[in-house]
């Protein structure tokens, strides 16, 4: 039973990961879209390129906090399912 759940965890926990995944690729993908508008509305291409490095640098961080959370959330469960 152990063993089954531990298995339902993972599993779930590898869906989360594709999700999340997933929904940081489409948000690179719109700022690329949105850096395509900037450039077509006449933004200089230096202003476009600064404001895609800003952006994906906060992606990276906020890709960074969830892989810092999920190992956090990781820890305890592993450690609690080890006790018993």
């Amino acid at each position: 039973m152990k063993t089954q759940r531990k298995q339902t965890q993972s599993t779930r926990q590898k869906l989360y990961r594709q999700i999340i995944t997933v929904l940081l690729l489409i948000q690179t993908i719109l700022i690329g879209v949105n850096a395509e508008n900037r450039l077509q509305q006449g933004d200089s291409q230096i202003e476009v390129l600064i404001w895609i490095v800003k952006e994906s640098i906060s992606l990276v961080k906020q890709a960074s906090s969830l892989q810092e959370k999920q190992k956090k959330s990781l820890l305890p469960r592993h450690r609690r399912s080890e006790e018993q």
